[in-house]
């Protein structure tokens, strides 16, 4: 079984402390990012980085719904972990400074592929679907901190 990885970047014109910040609140600003791929949106521990325990239902395509509930880290600075209790996805975010008043988000997601033709078409469309999906969080992120 193959490793799976999406990865979408984005400059935003706003501190990373301030992006950072925003993604990490749970309970509040991350639900007004997600596009329509998301729903059922809910907080069930914590809400605010380090802790949280997340839910949300992910249509990556027509017909498929990914049930996600992630366990919420922050292994070091400017990094947010997610790690998906019913698959083997894990999204890290990274926001590092990007020069001034900038921030530079990085978002990354990896899972373990289903194996044979299944595999295939999984490995070469999944991480372009999931990469337009982070691109529109990144530039709902971007308008929402810009703004302040």
């Amino acid at each position: 079984m193959a490793q799976v990885e999406a990865t979408t970047e984005r400059i935003i014109a706003a501190g990373a402390e301030t992006v950072f910040d925003t993604l990490a609140d749970y309970s509040g600003a991350r639900a007004k990012l997600l596009p329509e791929q998301f729903s059922e949106y809910e907080v069930r521990e914590g809400g605010d980085g380090e802790g949280t325990l997340v839910h949300w239902k992910l249509q990556a395509t027509s017909k498929r719904v990914r049930d996600c509930l992630l366990e919420v880290t922050e292994p070091t600075d400017g990094q947010l972990v997610e790690k998906d209790r019913n698959s083997s996805m894990v999204t890290t975010w990274t926001v590092t400074p990007a020069g001034e008043g900038s921030a530079k988000a990085v978002v990354t997601s990896v899972w373990t592929g289903a194996t044979g033709v299944g595999g295939f078409f999984e490995r070469t469309f999944a991480p372009k679907g999931l990469a337009r999906i982070h691109d529109a969080v990144l530039a709902n992120l971007a308008a929402e901190v810009e703004k302040k």
